[in-house]
């Protein structure tokens, strides 16, 4: 079984402006509600592609309910601990000539409910996998990621991260299978600026060095890096669309890898189809679909 573990997840409410003004009345000209966190988008993609997950995580009050049933009518199994102060958070996401979010806290985790997912931690296997995804709320102890890791790594099971600065730094020791910063990401962990792909891979390396087995390094527009865990090296361009929402495309290409890789084992492959699914969701109002995915997967 895959697990994805989402600390904070939310209710996105999407709602599109044609011209939105501070200080004024506003007209949506459409809306909706989606299930967000990154570790809810790469569950509901790797979902998309056919491949069955469950979704650990926190919730709490009416909206953590709706959360759930949301993730379920997915087709997503859920194990969701239920926390009783606060309430999941609604994130605003207001589309227009930019993008403008208001993101809510959350509730309050405590240290009883982290000692109930450690616990359902422990049971998972040796034969399952598990994705560490997004920052974590306010008021939880910084190093739990690091916590959670060194339970993985005791019992032999596969995890990959999808975090940033010392969430991301503090696990690597503990051999991640895979980590996908960006460039900018690597800029700030080693504190240079780098302008060459050659400078992104000497990087790269640097982290496998930490402990990563697999780096993949997003370019966004302009593709991706992947330097593997046996000293290959692959690029590819991303193809040719127009963005028309940024959120997930990351966990997206994250779903996406994944499901190349445990089909085929073939990282150039697995590689190319994470292209394909971060494209297919930035190219689109929503996460990416199988079909979208097929179709941009023969541009690559």
């Amino acid at each position: 079984m895959i697990y994805t573990i989402t600390f904070n997840p939310a209710l996105d409410y999407i709602s599109q402006v044609d011209k939105f003004e501070v200080g004024k009345i506003n007209r949506t000209k459409s809306e909706k509600i989606l299930p967000g966190g990154k570790g809810l988008n790469v569950s509901r993609v790797l979902k998309n592609l056919g491949l069955d997950n469950t979704a650990l995580g926190f919730i709490g009050g009416f909206t953590g309910e709706e959360l759930q049933k949301r993730i379920e009518e997915h087709g997503i199994k859920t194990d969701f601990i239920k926390v009783k102060k606060g309430f999941t958070r609604i994130n605003v996401k207001i589309s227009s000539e930019e993008e403008t979010a208001l993101n809510g806290n959350g509730p309050e985790i405590t240290e009883e409910n982290l000692q109930e997912l450690l616990e359902k931690i422990e049971k998972i296997k040796k034969e399952d996998i598990v994705i560490l995804a997004g920052n974590v709320p306010k008021g939880i102890r910084n190093n739990i990621y690091e916590i959670i890791c060194v339970n993985l790594e005791k019992n032999g099971v596969t995890f990959i991260v999808d975090a940033t600065k010392e969430l991301l730094i503090n696990v690597l020791k503990y051999r991640p299978f895979l980590i996908k910063p960006n460039k900018e990401e690597l800029e700030e962990t080693f504190k240079v600026k780098i302008k060459t792909n050659e400078d992104i891979i000497t990087y790269a390396k640097k982290m496998q060095l930490m402990g990563a087995q697999n780096v993949l390094i997003s370019l966004g527009g302009d593709g991706a890096i992947l330097v593997t865990a046996e000293d290959q090296v692959f690029f590819s361009k991303a193809p040719k669309g127009k963005v028309l929402n940024t959120v997930g495309a990351g966990d997206s290409m994250v779903a996406g890898f994944l499901t190349g890789y445990q089909k085929t084992k073939n990282y150039e492959y697995a590689l190319k189809l994470g292209i394909a699914t971060g494209s297919a969701s930035a190219f689109s109002r929503d996460l990416a679909t199988k079909e979208e995915v097929e179709k941009l997967l023969k541009q690559i």
